[in-house]
Parts: structure tokens; C-alpha cells; sequence
């Protein structure tokens, strides 16, 4: 999802939901119904989330710092998380004390026409806002259902738009039928059963939005599509033979790490290697634009290594993939050439710390501690 595309439906929807909030309590404040007052208070709910999307995409921008070499790239995820809070908390849990007051304490409906004029306004403006973050979600969604599309996304923006709008469009539906049956029967319950419903609605979608971008927070690898490229992009078939083991990690939704051992001829100079792994760098780059720190580790890969069975992140009883073989553990023979970094490694690195601005850069180097994190643990025997 590109940036741009993401901060369009955003503006959409913070302007929808200014606008209701005001005609909401406006509607409240004559008719006295306890669905408008939740439903106004789920619209300022909404309009601050907005501004937290907006923030945080802002604050994702900054340049890398010492401090904080791989960028703020995260600070997106963060934001969404707050979303989420807030939606519990500020709607969701709000709406349900209000619902359990009406219905404990029951009063008819005042200026009936104002609730119903302001929440037909409410879903003409949400339907806009619905409308726009869909076009927008259609430009990267591709075949993916509606479903996936949000469980998949990396961009946490627009998953989060198109829930908030989709919520406020049946919680308008559920204040427009607590409200009409208030109305018909003279029953007042019927307005805070409404109200619960809305709450109960908002705290579904909050937990939805929370197990999401918990899932982004801890750290999220490249899509299917993406690794695939990634590993035929690597191997050229002449220096570099295979991928040993490979993983991946997104720093944000348009910035991924990648960090391989690859399997180089064992006769091949420093230099040659060192030219392979940049061209390998370069393709990588063409063929997955966000991939913006990349660390390839030069190995010589061992048959008796893959046949051993273990394999870095697996654990010791798991078999081998035929792209990812094992490194060596301690059972295997001392002299056989290991495919996991030795003491004083052998590892090879480049890549940029992401930030907004900074040109990836191309180019073999010496081993760094970011590069030995990158690479696959080693065993005790030092293979």
C-alpha cells in the first residue's frame, strides 16, 4: 500500500466523522436519545484515530539514528495499536454503560426527527468514507478476499479505515432501528438496546485490530510472493549455488530486511564472491523494492550439514527443507566444512539503515553485529 494512497482514505474518513460528530450531538442534545450520544461519542472515538494514523505515518518518516539504526518504520504499527485501544475503550466500553443506563432508566424520545435526520446524514457521509477506502484498498488487494487482504496487509492504515467505516456504518443501522422502534412502540429500552448493540459491535472490531497489529508489532516476515522473488533473485547459478537458509522481516510496511547464508563455490576468490553477492544485492532490489537492508553470508555448502536434519529456527528433531538445509550440530565431524558462521565469521554484509531519504547502498564489507544476528546460530563445536 503506498503511502499516499493510505493518507487519502484517511483524510476521507476524518472529515466524514468531524462532520457527524457534530451533527450527532447536535441531534442528542434535542431529542435526548442515548444511540445518538453513543454513536457521537464513536464518531470523536473515530476522528482521533484518524489523526493517530496520521501521526504515526508522520513519525515513520524520521531518518534513522544510532540509536535506532533500522529507522521508524514501526511507529505506523504502534499507532494502529493505540487505534485499537481506543476504539475498546472510548466506543466500545462506552457505548455498553450507556446502553445499560438506558435501559435501566428508560425516557422517550424528544424531536424524533432530529436523531433520524442526523443518522440518515451519518450514513450517506460514512458510505463516502467506506467508499473511498475501498477504491483505495482495491489498488493493492489484488485477488485476495476482503478477509485476507486485512489478516495479510503490511500497511496498517487501511485495514484499519475500512473496519472503523465498516463498524460505523451497522452501528448507524443498529441507532437508526434502536431509535425507530423507541419511537413506534414508546419504549425507550429499545434505544439502549440499540446503544449495547453498537458497543458490543465496537469492542468485536477493536479485538480484530489488536490481534492484527500485534501480529505487525512482533514482526511480520515478507509475503509469499515477495520471498519467492527474493530466492530466484539470489542464486545466479554460476558463483552463488543455493540459499542455506534464509529469513525476512519487516521493518514497516515499505521496508524489509533480508538476511541469507548463501552456498558460494569453494574456489572462487574474495573478490568474485564479493561481485556475486553485490549483483545478488542488485536483483534482489529490482525484483522487491522494499527489501532496503539485505545480508548475505558466503558459505560452502555440506551435504553431510543437510542430512544432519537440523536447521536454524527449527528445532533439532525437524527435517531439512531443500532450500533452507541445516546447519551441523555438534555431532557432526569436526573437519567438515560448517554452514554456520565459525568463530570470527566469514559473514558478508551490506545494506542501509532504512529512513526516509536514505539510497540503498550496494557493496561487500566485513562482518557487523547486525550481520552475525542475521545469520543462523552456532553450536559449541564452533561449525
Amino acid at each position: 500500500m503506498s503511502a499516499s494512497g493510505g493518507t487519502k482514505a484517511i483524510v476521507a474518513a476524518l472529515s466524514a466523522n468531524l462532520a457527524i460528530a457534530v451533527a450527532k450531538f447536535v441531534a442528542f442534545l434535542f431529542s435526548g436519545s442515548s444511540s445518538m450520544l453513543a454513536e457521537s461519542v464513536h464518531s470523536v472515538a473515530d476522528s482521533g484515530n484518524q489523526g493517530l494514523l496520521l501521526l504515526g505515518g508522520k513519525r515513520a518518516k524520521r531518518q534513522a539514528t544510532p540509536e535506532h539504526p533500522f529507522g521508524y518504520g514501526r511507529e505506523r504499527y504502534i499507532y494502529a495499536f493505540l487505534v485499537s485501544i481506543v476504539l475498546f475503550s472510548v466506543g466500545g466500553m462506552f457505548a455498553i454503560y450507556e446502553g445499560y443506563e438506558k435501559i435501566k432508566h428508560p425516557h422517550e424520545i424528544e424531536a424524533w426527527y432530529w436523531p433520524v435526520g442526523v443518522l440518515v446524514f451519518a450514513i450517506i457521509a460514512e458510505g463516502y468514507s467506506f467508499r473511498t477506502a475501498i477504491a483505495e484498498s482495491n489498488q493493492t488487494r489484488g485477488k485476495l478476499s476482503w478477509t485476507e487482504f486485512i489478516r495479510r496487509a503490511k500497511a496498517p492504515e487501511l485495514p484499519v479505515v475500512l473496519l472503523e467505516d465498516f463498524g460505523a456504518l451497522v452501528g448507524l443501522v443498529l441507532a437508526l432501528g434502536g431509535v425507530g422502534l423507541a419511537l413506534g412502540t414508546g419504549n425507550g429500552v429499545w434505544d439502549g438496546i440499540g446503544t449495547l448493540c453498537i458497543g458490543v459491535l465496537l469492542i468485536a472490531i477493536a479485538i480484530v485490530l489488536a490481534a492484527e497489529t500485534k501480529s505487525l508489532l512482533l514482526g511480520e516476515s515478507a509475503g509469499v510472493e515477495d520471498v519467492e522473488k527474493i530466492k530466484a533473485s539470489v542464486v545466479d547459478g554460476d558463483t552463488v549455488t543455493r540459499i542455506i537458509h534464509m529469513r525476512t522481516l519487516h521493518l514497516g510496511p515499505e521496508e524489509l530486511l533480508v538476511a541469507a547464508k548463501i552456498a558460494v563455490r569453494h574456489d572462487e576468490s574474495a573478490a568474485e564472491i564479493a561481485d556475486a553477492i553485490n549483483a545478488a544485492e542488485a536483483r534482489i532490489r529490482a525484483a522487491v523494492p522494499i527489501a532496503r537492508v539485505i545480508y548475505l553470508e558466503p558459505d560452502i555448502y555440506n551435504e553431510r550439514a543437510a542430512a544432519a536434519g537440523t536447521n536454524p529456527g527449527k528445532s533439532p528433531d525437524a527435517p531439512a527443507t531443500p532450500d533452507e538445509p541445516a546447519t551441523p550440530d555438534a555431532s557432526a565431524t569436526p573437519d567438515a566444512p560448517g554452514t554456520s558462521e565459525a568463530p570470527g565469521g566469514t559473514g558478508t554484509g551490506s545494506g542501509t539503515a532504512p529512513g526516509a531519504g536514505a539510497p540503498p547502498e550496494t557493496g561487500a564489507s566485513s562482518p557487523s553485529p547486525a550481520a552475525s544476528d542475521a545469520s543462523a546460530p552456532r553450536d559449541d563445536s564452533g561449525h
